[in-house]
């Protein structure tokens, strides 16, 4: 494929989650993303240890020792250099890069990287084009640039767990890391932008995100409500929308299934395939505000229409015409045909599992999702990427000894 990132190279010093999701991206669009990790160290019995993202211990499933499947779900199509970047050989290293790449990113705690020479002032002399990426907990401008954090605190903190779960209920975060997820895309996002002005004007600059302004700025308009109205959005029943009905949960026959009339249109189609025309004429549900006042008598109903069949019935009766949707577990969602059918299931062999199962490009280019490799061992490429740079096997072998590779 054609892809629209192939010839630019982006080092990215980067762990565990929300930057490697992002930068999986720009690897799947054909970008050379070369990841750096800390190097392996010697223990007292002379083995070495640790070293690596994080992310390569993260359990409970692995390939090998010290490399996770968890891994494989953020590092697609990459590359692994391993390189102590608080070493003066290390820096050098990373300057050669510099030199002729396109971006850094990092995610790292925000102080970290003007320490390590990875933003702009360090870099700016070494290639006035490059662009530096930052993706923090916080900010690297404020007093809590020091903080550790993480995907959860941040739901707390902008108040997703309070908007989520039962009304009455405890506190619940969302099954996913999604904060982690959204910070990943909106960092390339910033970053493909200021790659694009660096190309046309041939300098770089400082780009910024973190999590909880991330994470923050998706409250979207219930945050507009309660800033301008003073309203503030509260749980719902069956996970409801909070104005628009019915738009919820109901329970077929042999399970959950989400109906969502979003548009009035929706409903009096809803009623039509149903065959309850008595529902469409009631006065109290005339409108999506009648609807809305009185969502529980409305909700009763309904319930005692659905559980009449099972969840494939109503698939069948309303969808293309009402949005609707089964509530699948996991597993039933991952081997739910349509996966296939779409392309969206995809397999890359991995030298521990040549069939290893993965998740495609959700972006298509000219109709087709970009091909996958599988992300790479620790350390799979330092040889090679060194070489490029033009260290000979000796200094290849001395940066090794010393640990700084």
């Amino acid at each position: 494929m054609n892809l629209p990132l192939s010839g630019f190279r982006v080092i990215s010093a980067e762990q565990y989650g929300a930057g490697p999701y992002g930068t999986m991206f720009l690897a799947q669009m054909g970008a050379e993303v070369i990841k750096i990790e800390p190097p392996s160290k010697n223990g007292p019995d002379g083995k070495k240890r640790g070293g690596g993202d994080t992310a390569r211990a993260v359990g409970p499933h692995f390939l090998r020792e010290g490399e996770s499947t968890y891994f494989q779900s953020f590092n697609l199509n990459k590359r692994s250099l391993t390189l102590d970047l608080n070493t003066a050989e290390g820096q050098e290293v990373l300057h050669r890069l510099v030199e002729r790449s396109h971006v850094v990113a990092n995610n790292m705690r925000g102080d970290l990287p003007a320490r390590l020479g990875l933003d702009y002032a360090a870099l700016k002399d070494v290639n006035p084009a490059i662009v530096c990426a930052h993706l923090s907990a916080y900010g690297r401008d404020n007093k809590r640039a020091k903080w550790p954090g993480y995907d959860y605190l941040m739901q707390a903190e902008a108040g997703y767990c309070q908007m989520t779960g039962e009304p009455g209920g405890d506190p619940q975060r969302m099954g996913l890391s999604m904060v982690d997820f959204i910070t990943g895309t909106i960092f390339c996002i910033g970053l493909l932008g200021a790659l694009v002005d660096a190309q046309r004007s041939g300098k770089g600059r400082d780009v910024d995100t973190d999590l909880l302004s991330a994470a923050l700025h998706q409250t979207s308009y219930p945050a507009l409500w309660y800033m301008n109205h003073g309203d503030e959005t509260q749980r719902t029943p069956r996970s409801a929308h909070p104005t628009a009905t019915p738009s919820q949960m109901f329970k077929a026959a042999d399970g959950w299934m989400f109906v969502m009339c979003q548009l009035p249109k929706f409903w009096d189609i809803l009623c039509d395939r149903m065959g309850r025309d008595d529902l469409k004429a009631d006065p109290r549900f005339a409108s999506n505000a009648d609807r809305l006042a009185h969502r529980d008598e409305l909700t009763a109903l309904l319930d005692a229409e659905f559980v009449k069949q099972p969840m494939a019935y109503w698939q069948e009766l309303l969808a293309g015409h009402v949005p609707v949707a089964p509530v699948y577990t996991l597993g039933a969602a991952l081997d739910n045909p349509w996966l296939r059918e779409i392309g969206l299931r995809d397999e890359v062999a991995h030298p521990d599992n040549p069939h290893l199962q993965i998740l495609a490009s959700p972006l298509k280019f000219d109709g087709q999702r970009p091909p996958n490799r599988a992300a790479p061992l620790l350390g799979a490429d330092s040889d090679a990427i060194l070489a490029e740079l033009g260290y000979d096997a000796e200094k290849i072998a001395g940066l090794r000894h010393s640990g700084t590779i």
